[in-house]
């Protein structure tokens, strides 16, 4: 069964996840990588998106993921946007997610903090 893949890059969301007081009341910014490997089945040949992964409505389902419910964690909610696009779609086989935080709290110089996440269905 041949699989392909689609890719959201760079997804931006503004969100109040994070362990310390100030990023759940202030917030800040935070990028998404997703990569679905998909089951082909006929889509390949037939041309009709509902034999496919709508990258619309996955992109909504992160997006809702992603300003919901609060996380101390990235890691915690890479899991969330991974587990969440497995259960939505039976055709997604697996899901990378990787998770930016350019405002990471740190005392340090750094463009961001990411996690990477892998979750096969």
């Amino acid at each position: 069964m041949a699989t392909y893949q689609i890719t959201l890059k760079n997804c931006a969301f503004y969100a109040h996840h994070g362990v310390f007081e100030q990023e759940s009341a202030l917030g800040q910014r935070f990028f998404v990588d997703v990569v679905m490997d998909v089951e082909a089945g006929d889509v390949l040949v037939s041309d009709q998106v509902e034999q496919t992964v709508h990258y619309g409505l996955a992109y909504e389902l992160v997006e809702k993921i992603m300003t919901g419910s609060r996380r101390n964690l990235i890691e915690t909610l890479a899991n969330d946007v991974a587990v969440g696009l497995a259960a939505w779609s039976p055709l997604i086989r697996r899901v990378e997610v990787a998770i930016r935080k350019p405002s990471a709290p740190i005392a340090g110089i750094l463009d961001y903090v990411e996690v990477r996440l892998e979750h096969r269905a």
